[in-house]
């Protein structure tokens, strides 16, 4: 099995370093943690598009995207970042690529925001970012929604490329979705009502059985067949989330965590179930639970200095428009951060993260 992970990054490193991407496009949904600009354009106080944001990426200047620079989902597809490097799986030599999804397959730009005026014409061709920040699985924040503005591109790149190329790209694309935090922290752990109502056992199922089972299938009847859906991370370890309900300590909240454990458990069954009810769909669920605590627990060895604070202002609470220009105490070197504000991650975490989700993803491509 591993020869064969092996054999599969090669070939694909190898189409790309011959300009030949091993998929026609990625098209992306969820919320901040894959939002690329799309915000910028809607009706919401949740924006990411002012300074210290961005400070770090390409041109040093905010885009929207809510990191100092890069995201995941940037580090996982454009050109030339098929850089090798000897690691150890499972007491095993591998060899593994390092890059990030977008520039890991091949592309030479970013899947654009779908939302951003600029984004038009051939720009389209390749895929598009649909995500948009606080959105998640439940009614009031659905990800759902973003399905509507996926069926108005489908018409666009029918009309730019005509029906039989357009419909390569959506059958051949990866689809990754990105969501779910956002409902348990900014909605279940500070809603009475909701608390009152379901429990988070239940509550997990009301996200699951009902709003991520139908958003599979609405994507699947659209002609995506190659979909990979992100794990909850350690929702305990945000720096957010150590200072609403951490007490007096500094350390992850445990119960936090076991929910996130007990929701991505059901994840997993949930999407075995879609996979064995539709025919040829490829869906693979992306850990970034462990990968996440790892640099939790061993900040060191992932070349941290700082994990429990965020970068940008005090590090505690601060995001979106609580995170700008004149928070004080923002950190001069955001390298040395695995956050960059209370909820989002450093480009240095992001690239740790898109490392460790490359492996879990092969099956989309193969």
């Amino acid at each position: 099995m591993i020869l064969l992970l092996v054999l599969q990054l090669l070939v694909s490193c190898l189409r790309v370093s011959e300009g030949q991407p091993p998929v026609p496009g990625v098209i992306i949904f969820g919320d901040s943690t894959v939002d690329v600009g799309n915000n910028n354009n809607l009706l919401t106080l949740v924006k990411a598009n002012f300074p210290p944001y961005g400070r770090d990426f390409l041109d040093h200047s905010p885009t929207g995207r809510f990191s100092n620079g890069k995201l995941a989902i940037d580090l996982t597809s454009a050109k030339n970042r098929c850089v090798y490097a000897i690691y150890h799986y499972k007491n095993l030599p591998l060899l593994f690529v390092h890059g990030s999804a977008v520039d890991y397959l091949g592309f030479t730009s970013y899947p654009p925001a779908y939302l951003d005026k600029e984004a038009s014409g051939d720009d389209l061709l390749n895929g598009a970012n649909f995500a948009s920040a606080s959105s998640g699985f439940l009614d009031s924040t659905a990800t759902l929604y973003q399905l509507r503005y996926y069926k108005e591109y489908q018409a666009k790149v029918e009309r730019i490329a005509g029906k039989a190329k357009a419909a390569e790209l959506f059958a051949g694309s990866i689809y990754v979705l990105s969501t779910g935090s956002s409902d348990f922290l900014q909605n279940y752990y500070i809603n009475p009502l909701l608390r009152l109502v379901y429990s988070t056992d239940q509550f997990s199922d009301l996200l699951l059985l009902q709003s991520f089972t139908k958003f599979v299938q609405n994507l699947y009847s659209l002609g995506a067949r190659r979909i990979g859906v992100t794990s909850l991370p350690p929702v305990g370890c945000l720096p957010a989330s150590i200072t609403l309900f951490g007490g007096l300590g500094r350390g992850c909240v445990g119960r936090l965590n076991d929910d996130a454990v007990a929701f991505n458990r059901k994840l997993n069954a949930a999407a075995e179930a879609l996979k064995r009810s539709h025919q040829g769909l490829k869906l693979v669920v992306l850990d970034i639970y462990n990968p996440f605590l790892n640099i939790v627990h061993n900040p060191e060895d992932n070349g941290f200095v700082q994990v429990r604070k965020a970068c940008c202002g005090t590090g505690t609470l601060e995001t979106s428009l609580l995170c700008n220009a004149a928070s004080l105490g923002t950190c001069s070197n955001a390298t040395e951060y695995m956050f960059w504000d209370s909820f989002h991650l450093t480009e240095a975490a992001n690239v740790i993260l898109a490392d460790a989700l490359l492996l879990q993803g092969i099956e989309l491509i193969s």
